[in-house]
């Protein structure tokens, strides 16, 4: 890292909507982080990603472009590869570490080598599932992983195409589900428990959890329940002891730390009913819309959100 003078009002350019089924959420979260920076002082730019977001980062060659993008593309470290090509330094993870984190199967291989706990797994490409024989196949998934079942597409966000599974006759139709929002289903063994978020900031002094947010909702935390309010109960911070807390604050950062992230991250969790704490997934572009989980933490250790966001920023510019 190399010291560099970050000017007082920096030059900020956020990237937010795109093509991906997230692209509301992401235009939502554009709008709330601008609003937060612009309080702070800073000269913020919303783009969206299109044909003139080269020459208008090549022109105006910001301080900082802090990509907000949802889904494909702007979490699979593609968009983040053209950014360091055009020389912009950028708030969040690179592009080899958000390949990594964008593969749910491969996120989870990564923490489980570094000793974290994460369900039990296994993958299925949409062509393989066709050539083998859905029924044979889904039996000898359901034999070796039991029920329930969690199935999910193996990347992607905001609990799209995701479904818990209590009854082998409904496996099926998750599955179809789940191919509609990508090619390749992940299909894990579902765990009971305190389901939380954990985000992790790193404004320059290594990467620090914040207090895990609790999630009570009456149904699954699908879209609907993640971004329309009244579905869901959040508790910031989470009803855990002390001991619990630390635990799970723990767990997010050495997931942050294994898969090389960046800036600021939020790993979802699972408190089993044993105790276990159970890497789910993480996200390299957390949400940051009014019901987004991890302002809600933010705003529960007492940060605020203007100046925190500033402060990301100019970490970002420093290196």
């Amino acid at each position: 890292m190399t010291d560099t003078i970050v000017p007082t009002s920096p030059r900020v350019v956020i990237l937010a909507g795109g093509l991906s089924h997230e692209r509301d959420v992401s235009l939502r979260s554009g709008r709330r982080v601008a609003d937060a920076l612009r309080a702070a002082g800073a000269e913020v730019t919303v783009h969206d990603v299109d044909a003139d977001l080269v020459p208008a980062l090549t022109q105006t060659h910001p301080d900082v472009v802090w990509p907000l993008l949802h889904g494909a593309s702007g979490e699979d470290g593609s968009v983040r590869d053209v950014l360091e090509l055009l020389g912009m330094r950028t708030l969040g993870t690179g592009p080899r570490a958000s390949r990594v984190a964008w593969s749910k199967p491969i996120a989870k291989t990564v923490v489980a080598l570094a000793g974290i706990d994460t369900p039990e797994f296994v993958t299925l490409p949409q062509s393989l599932f066709r050539e083998l024989g859905a029924t044979r196949v889904l039996d000898a998934i359901t034999e070796r992983l039991g029920l329930p079942l969690v199935v999910k597409p193996a990347s992607g966000g905001s609990a799209l195409g995701v479904s818990l599974v209590r009854d082998a006759a409904d496996l099926p139709r998750a599955m179809v589900d789940c191919f509609a929002y990508g090619d390749t289903a992940l299909i894990e063994r579902a765990v009971t428990g305190t389901e939380l978020a954990v985000s992790v900031i790193d404004t320059g002094d290594g990467p620090t959890a914040l207090p895990a947010v609790e999630i009570v909702t009456d149904g699954p935390y699908d879209y609907d329940a993640r971004y329309n309010p009244g579905r869901t109960e959040y508790f910031s911070p989470a009803r855990l002891s002390p001991e619990v807390a630390d635990r799970v604050g723990q767990a997010a950062v050495a997931a942050h730390v294994a898969l090389g992230l960046e800036h600021v991250s939020r790993t979802d969790l699972i408190v089993g009913d044993d105790g276990t704490v159970w890497f789910l997934e993480v996200n390299v572009a957390p949400g940051m819309t009014e019901t987004s989980l991890l302002p809600q933490a933010a705003e529960a250790a007492g940060f605020e959100l203007s100046a925190l966001y500033l402060a990301l920023v100019r970490a970002a510019a420093r290196v």
